[in-house]
């Protein structure tokens, strides 16, 4: 492992922890050379899931760009890296148990949005216009009147 401050490899692990529900280890590590500490993360590449795009051009299942999407949509938004990664993990680990070999990237932003509107409606809807690409400002209040006018709840007096 090369020390992202000295570009040094001669370092130390201080502390390993699992994370990302055990699909990846956390490692603290102290470089020998300069004495900057830094974190590492390991993940298992162990499936070989394609995406499968609009388009029909396939390419390997990347969770990194998961989160740069997101961190674009929470674009100076008060989520934080955590959970930023945290939903990434999620639509990771779903997609993975439930396709074997290749995913819609559809499907992959159906359930990314679905997190975000859990999270920040604006990051939703930022997200939204460009996984949807709305073309106006009629694609905007489409996307937002579910949002601003959520279907009324029945009182059912019988349900206690």
């Amino acid at each position: 492992m090369h020390c992202p401050h000295c570009d040094s490899d001669n370092d130390r692990v201080l502390d390993s922890r699992a994370c990302d529900d055990g699909r990846a280890i956390r490692r603290r590590r102290s470089c020998n050379h300069c004495r900057e500490r830094f974190t590492t993360y390991e993940r298992v590449e162990n499936f070989a899931l394609q995406v499968v795009k609009k388009d029909g051009v396939r390419e390997p299942f990347q969770r990194e760009k998961i989160e740069r999407g997101v961190e674009r949509a929470c674009w100076k938004r008060p989520v934080s890296t955590e959970i930023v990664r945290t939903l990434a993990s999620e639509v990771e680990a779903e997609v993975s148990s439930d396709f074997d070999t290749e995913v819609p990237s559809r499907h992959i932003g159906r359930l990314v949005m679905e997190r975000l509107g859990h999270v920040d409606q604006v990051a939703y809807v930022r997200f939204a216009s460009v996984y949807r690409e709305f073309k106006d400002v009629a694609d905007f209040v489409a996307e937002l009147t579910p949002i601003l006018n959520p279907p009324a709840q029945v009182f059912d007096p019988s349900v206690e």
